[in-house]
């Protein structure tokens, strides 16, 4: 298709689909509806809250608290949406908004924050990308250019961004995404006018742009990481803000006593998350025993966090103490039953045990809660291990559209099951005639699997025009990526409309 008849068919769809940015009041593109964007924000919200850490569980004042701060913010903003509002279970310092008014923040931000106004600053600045519809746009971008509302595979940052799979790859790419400095110096302005209309002094903006521009200079990789890869901080922020807040009035709550009163119980524990984030990094590097003893500490600093308990879990898994990995798991999930990741990992230490029931019952409840390759996967080898090869490969073919060690063992898993079946549909067949007008058969295996023993039908009209078939075995191996020429010894033909060559069956060779 030329850019010409392209172009065509974009002006009329463009024509026909302007709306009104209900915050900036300009024309732009309306591809995606409100009903949409809320819509997208509802399936996304879960997913996305269970790939940056799951919810943060252990204070519900805290929780409470950010909600309130929230919505007097959503109150005033220029978008009736379904607003809702959550803290994090992270270290990383971030927040993030998805469509339709669906926002979080993580725990670790709350940390670098010194007062109620500037948590405002933070959740007013969330509120207008979800109020000016940045996230639809970026959405309506990706529309145009795949020609449908599909997000790619990303290798997003968080903490378990990279292992979302279908549906749930729109929430990663969408709360990862980087806004441009349009959107961040839009999404800035307008979200110190609601600050202040809220009644909080505009002036902690300014004051937190400042913060984030120094930290940015010499903080550690985890700040680049989290909201600086998608909001980041610039001296041009700071000078816009400074002007806008300049224009407002200078007065309006600080909230510094009631916000450092609220986050108390999180700053009280964070020694604890510093050791359990140092435990998780060891394990990462297989220093188990060191692992083991800040996994230890942590959990005698703070019981009742789940994430400490999963971590000595993790820590048992890796070496095959699986009936105490398992108890680890227990008590993650008896503290936190609404997180994936203790059900993905008590499954698989089940599934280590030949323990079925469990497993599955385990993995499933993950996916219900995230998607996930690796529970996909864990699946589809219980399903293997009883026989149930076509419930088999549904689990591997939806593993395998992860880009991760996972998804590629899926795409082996698959190929070893189906081959054999159909062998078509993995191996390359090419038919010629020699000078002689002999056929030739050309066999070559672009997977990443050995096979042998593959049978081959051909069908041809002899001489007196009767139809015939012929079988024709391959008993050497190809190895990955080998290929191979065979004299079938029939002909001479003078067309390839008189033969017809398929495969039959093939081997695959077990490792």
């Amino acid at each position: 298709m030329t850019f010409r008849s392209i172009y065509g068919l974009l002006v009329p769809l463009t024509l026909a689909s302007c709306t009104t940015n209900p915050v900036t009041g300009d024309r732009e593109l309306g591809l995606v509806s409100t009903a949409e964007e809320i819509s997208i924000g509802d399936a996304q919200y879960l997913p996305s809250r269970q790939m940056q850490g799951g919810d943060y569980v252990l204070d519900p004042e805290l929780n409470a608290y950010v909600s309130e701060v929230g919505y007097r913010l959503a109150d005033v903003s220029d978008r009736a949406l379904p607003y809702e509002f959550v803290v994090l279970n992270s270290s990383v310092p971030n927040a993030w908004a998805l469509p339709g008014g669906k926002i979080a923040v993580n725990r670790g931000l709350l940390l670098e924050l010194g007062s109620e106004a500037e948590l405002a600053a933070v959740l007013g600045h969330e509120i207008v990308h979800a109020a000016a519809r940045h996230g639809a746009q970026a959405i309506q971008r990706n529309m145009i250019l795949q020609g449908a509302l599909l997000a790619t595979t990303v290798a997003a940052r968080g903490d378990h961004s990279n292992l979302a799979i279908g549906a749930a790859n729109l929430g990663a790419q969408l709360i990862n995404q980087r806004y441009g400095r349009g959107a961040e110096l839009e999404a800035d302005l307008y979200g110190i006018n609601y600050l202040a209309n809220a009644g909080y002094d505009p002036q902690a903006a300014v004051a937190l742009q400042e913060t984030f521009v120094r930290l940015s200079e010499g903080r550690s990789q985890d700040w680049l990481s989290g909201l600086f890869a998608s909001h980041p901080p610039s001296s041009e922020r700071v000078e816009r803000n400074r002007e806008t807040a300049a224009s407002l009035p200078a007065s309006g709550e600080i909230g510094l006593d009631r916000y450092q009163a609220t986050i108390r119980r999180i700053r009280e524990a964070q020694p604890a998350y510093n050791l359990y984030d140092r435990g998780r990094a060891a394990l990462a590097e297989t220093r188990l025993d060191e692992a083991d003893g800040l996994a230890v500490e942590a959990i005698s600093l703070v019981p009742g966090e789940a994430q400490f308990h999963a971590l000595a879990g993790d820590i048992d898994l890796a070496r095959e103490r699986f009936p105490a990995a398992i108890e680890h798991y227990d008590q993650a999930i008896g503290r936190y039953a609404e997180y994936f990741y203790f059900h993905l990992q008590k499954g698989r230490a089940h599934g280590a045990l030949d323990q079925r029931d469990a497993a599955g019952s385990h993995l499933q409840t993950s996916i219900e809660l995230f998607p996930t390759a690796e529970a996909h996967y864990g699946l589809g080898t219980l399903a293997e291990t009883e026989g149930d090869l076509n419930t088999a490969l549904e689990h591997y073919r939806v593993a395998a559209t992860s880009n991760s060690p996972t998804g590629q063992a899926a795409q082996g898993a698959i190929v070893r099951l189906d081959l054999p079946r159909n062998p078509g549909s993995y191996l390359q067949l090419r038919t010629l005639l020699d000078s002689q007008g002999q056929l030739l058969v050309e066999v070559a295996n672009p997977t990443l699997l050995s096979v042998r023993n593959l049978r081959l039908i051909i069908r041809y009209v002899d001489s007196f025009g009767s139809t015939r078939q012929a079988v024709r075995l391959v008993d050497r191996t190809l190895a990955p990526g080998d290929a191979l020429r065979l004299a079938s010894g029939l002909g001479p033909f003078t067309n390839s409309n008189a033969y017809q060559v398929e495969f039959e069956s093939a081997q695959v060779v077990s490792e």
